[in-house]
């Protein structure tokens, strides 16, 4: 029964789980580099959540006065390849599909790309996946 139960009790992300690189470049330059480096590895967005916009529009609606972001997206993708693998290893691996990297420029700051770290183990594989794409993204080698 406590196995049970040990099972069931959610994880939280903090930020110290997320791997993210600053960068002096334009909101527009990291995008356009983001979107290039996903497509020039065969992959396709599946889709773009538009957080920045969101938090704007719905500031006043929440009683906050705080604006967080000039920009912020999150882009989704997946792989056909590594998905299949990732899920032959542990069904559960489902919950990290799809992958998603963020750019976000918060108010008077530089640009941040990032992802979520991966659990050790085959995610790991995804996880250099998605850090060869920020990086690729912002000009950073790979």
């Amino acid at each position: 029964m406590l196995a049970a139960l040990i099972g069931t009790i959610p994880i939280a992300i903090t930020a110290q789980e997320i791997v993210s690189y600053e960068t002096d470049q334009s909101f527009d330059d990291v995008v356009f580099g983001l979107e290039s480096a996903i497509l020039d590895r065969g992959l396709v967005i599946d889709g773009q959540n538009h957080v920045g916009e969101m938090l704007a529009r719905t500031r006043e609606d929440v009683g906050s006065e705080k604006i967080i972001f000039e920009h912020a997206e999150v882009y989704s993708f997946c792989s056909a390849v590594l998905s299949r693998k990732m899920m032959e290893a542990d069904p559960l691996n489902i919950g990290f599909c799809p992958y998603d990297i963020f750019v976000a420029q918060p108010v008077g700051e530089n640009v941040t790309i990032g992802f979520r770290n991966f659990p050790e183990g085959p995610m790991k594989e995804v996880q250099s996946l998605l850090d060869s794409i920020a990086r690729s993204a912002i000009g950073d080698g790979n």
